[in-house]
């Protein structure tokens, strides 16, 4: 069994990952350990209490670890509050819950302790903001597994921030410690990218850290049709729900196709809840449309009569179902008696099995040799209807 305390220079902390049922999963790693150390070791050289901005904690241990000073949390996954609060309770600490892109703090930050993430691009927008909101003598303490960290990585670092320091490699993780560097994000070009689909004479736009921003991914394009031969027959105040909407493309395209409906789209990632309310607002401006930052169906949301669902397949360093079915059965929670849920997801992944613990009713669209489209309701429908 796989130890679930971590130890720190001023604490020790009972962390679990939570809905976790793998004893070997814990909820921090090398790279947490290795942040909170050089963290310590900079905060001693200070002559105050330091103001420290923790970015993308990942279950509250980087949050919690230095929760005894003036700590802000931000993270762009919904699945850090969770984590925190739970953590924060088994600790007997009190932790505010984290911040995110849609609402960010304002600097002057003396340290910033983060965790470096998987995209380059996002990436290159955290540490072109983090230069915004450091201190000019603040400090960039930053880390992660060495198999995670993007190539390119530390020319990125070289090139936007002062490095400092590039930390030992220690149980496959690295941490360097950086100065402030000069590039923000205004007149950044990498900021926004996006794709034109049809219906619509702009771009559909993402924020870094959104999947597929630069080109729509051959999943969305396999549910498209499906997608506007539900809308024909939803009722006249149909409620729909885009749950994981990363952009909100599979949102706009039943917009297109049924101008009336009302549409609520949900993410886990701030960044994407941030582009999809972005586009709806260029390309849709007169949808009726709410926006959630949720790790999952936003809580008291009500039923739904259709819900579009393109999964996403991993969560950090863990890949498989796990995400999909916990969205499958929030989706049955929350779909109307005769409403419908459209999915489209990775052959491999077997889904049509995974679908019938939760619907009764669940039927192959479409497919091609990588993905496949299937509708799963509650009832069947009837003839006429997929």
């Amino acid at each position: 069994m796989t130890s679930n305390t971590l130890k720190t220079a001023y604490r020790n902390l009972s962390l679990e990952r939570p809905g976790n049922t793998d004893p070997t999963l814990r909820a921090w790693d090398a790279a947490d350990e290795l942040l909170l150390e050089q963290a310590a070791a900079w905060i001693t050289t200070t002559g105050g209490p330091p103001r420290v901005l923790v970015l993308d904690d990942q279950f509250g241990a980087l949050t919690l670890g230095l929760g005894q000073f003036d700590t802000v949390s931000l993270a762009d996954s919904a699945s850090l509050a969770n984590a925190l609060e739970r953590n924060s309770v088994a600790n007997n600490l009190i932790a505010a819950p984290p911040l995110s892109w849609l609402a960010p703090p304002e600097g002057p930050f003396d340290a910033v302790v983060m965790r470096i993430p998987r995209q380059l691009d996002y990436l290159s927008w955290l540490l072109r903001w983090v230069n915004s909101v450091l201190a000019p003598d603040g400090v960039v303490i930053a880390g992660g597994m060495i198999k995670h960290l993007p190539d390119r990585s530390a020319e990125v670092f070289n090139e936007l921030l002062q490095t400092r320091q590039v930390c030992p490699a220690r149980k496959k993780a690295r941490v360097v410690v950086c100065g402030q560097g000069s590039a923000t994000l205004d007149g950044w070009p990498g900021q926004w990218k996006g794709y034109v689909i049809d219906g619509y004479n702009r771009a559909v736009e993402g924020l870094p850290a959104v999947f597929a921003r630069e080109r729509l991914d051959i999943g969305s394009r396999l549910l498209f049709p499906a997608i506007g031969h539900s809308a024909a027959s939803l009722p006249v105040d149909a409620r729909v729900l885009d749950l994981a909407c990363g952009n909100g493309v599979l949102g706009l395209e039943l917009l297109r196709a049924r101008p009336g409906a009302a549409v609520v789209f949900s993410d886990v990632s701030s960044q994407a809840v941030a582009s999809a309310r972005h586009n709806v607002q260029e390309l849709a401006p007169d949808a009726v449309a709410e926006f959630h930052h949720a790790d999952g169906v936003p809580a008291e949301v009500g039923a739904f009569d259709l819900i579009l669902l393109n999964p996403p397949f991993h969560e950090g360093g863990v890949v498989g179902d796990h995400i999909a079915l916990r969205l499958f059965q929030q989706a049955a929670q929350h779909l109307a008696r005769d409403g419908q849920l459209l999915i489209v997801g990775n052959r491999h992944l077997g889904y049509h099995r995974s679908l019938k613990r939760y619907f009764p009713v669940v039927q192959q669209l479409q497919a091609d040799p990588k993905f496949v489209v299937f509708s799963a309701r509650h009832q069947d429908s009837g003839a006429g209807r997929s």
